[in-house]
């Protein structure tokens, strides 16, 4: 049997997670000394509480190799074959730690797979992998359908500001400053694994406009797009956001995830992003 392995940076619902029979590892956040599980032991609000309360900036550290150990252990006795999709190795640790923890089961069949993904494009890989896997996919060819599905993932994203971006290292000093000075909205495109800059505006409704035109022009108006919106902390608009797209698709359901804490620890808490995979 083939055993999928993730973690919170897919923004997978942890009791959906364990429905779905994914081993599931937390990324560790951090206040000062204090750490926490973003799994059980902090939820999302909590965070955005602290975040707000606390003049302490909040880390971030990818799940230990230790964490990864019970689950293959498992794995091994039950002589099930372990498939791990981590994160893009640009933005976390998750997948140089998965690899440093499978050392110790060289005779294992572990697959350790970068998917360049984070949020809802890598849940959606995650959901699709337990699907193949229960339809009896071979591992190489469910590994061949995740890449080919990367490929054609897109995230546009819109932030408050760029600070929390530049402290946790995912852009540079000279992108912050113009941010900050112009008191411009920038709209961030994830590709490659990694965080880029696509554009700006003047107004985050001007920005939440843009992104919804990104959308309309180059999402499949179809289900196998995968759709997804990453929930606001503070939503400034009168409309469901849901709406708006959703008299453009021929699909009416599109699914809203909370950002998971470590995700959040990175953007800040004003942020409005969607996510889908191109035809």
């Amino acid at each position: 049997m083939i055993k999928i392995l993730a973690d919170t940076t897919s923004t997978i619902p942890v009791d959906e997670a364990r429905n779905l029979g994914v081993y599931y590892l937390p990324q560790i956040v951090f206040f000062g000394d204090k750490s926490y599980r973003d799994d059980y032991e902090i939820t999302t609000i909590e965070f955005l509480d602290k975040m707000k309360n606390s003049t302490i900036f909040p880390k971030t550290s990818a799940p230990p190799p230790s964490l990864f150990t019970p689950f293959y252990e498992e794995i091994r006795k039950k002589g099930d074959i372990a498939l791990v999709l981590t994160p893009s190795s640009r933005i976390s640790g998750t997948y140089r730690n998965a690899i440093v923890a499978a050392r110790d089961f060289p005779e294992e069949e572990i697959h350790i797979l970068d998917t360049q993904l984070f949020g809802p494009g890598l849940g959606a890989l995650v959901r699709l992998s337990v699907d193949w896997a229960n339809q009896g996919v071979s591992i190489l060819e469910i590994t061949r359908r995740i890449r080919e599905f990367s490929k054609r993932a897109v995230i546009y994203a819109y932030v408050d500001n760029l600070e929390y971006l530049f402290k946790g290292g995912r852009i540079g000093t000279a992108a912050t400053l113009a941010g900050s000075i112009l008191k411009i909205i920038p709209i961030l495109h994830f590709t490659n694994g990694q965080v880029s800059h696509f554009e700006s505006r003047w107004t985050k409704k001007r920005a939440f406009e843009r992104v919804v035109e990104l959308v309309k022009k180059k999402c499949p108006p179809t289900s196998d797009s995968y759709l997804t919106i990453l929930h606001p902390d503070s939503y400034e608009f009168s409309m469901d956001p849901t709406e708006i797209f959703s008299s453009s698709f021929e699909h009416k359901t599109i699914s809203i995830y909370d950002l998971s804490p470590a995700v959040i620890a990175h953007v800040g808490t004003g942020v409005f992003a969607v996510s889908f995979f191109s035809s």
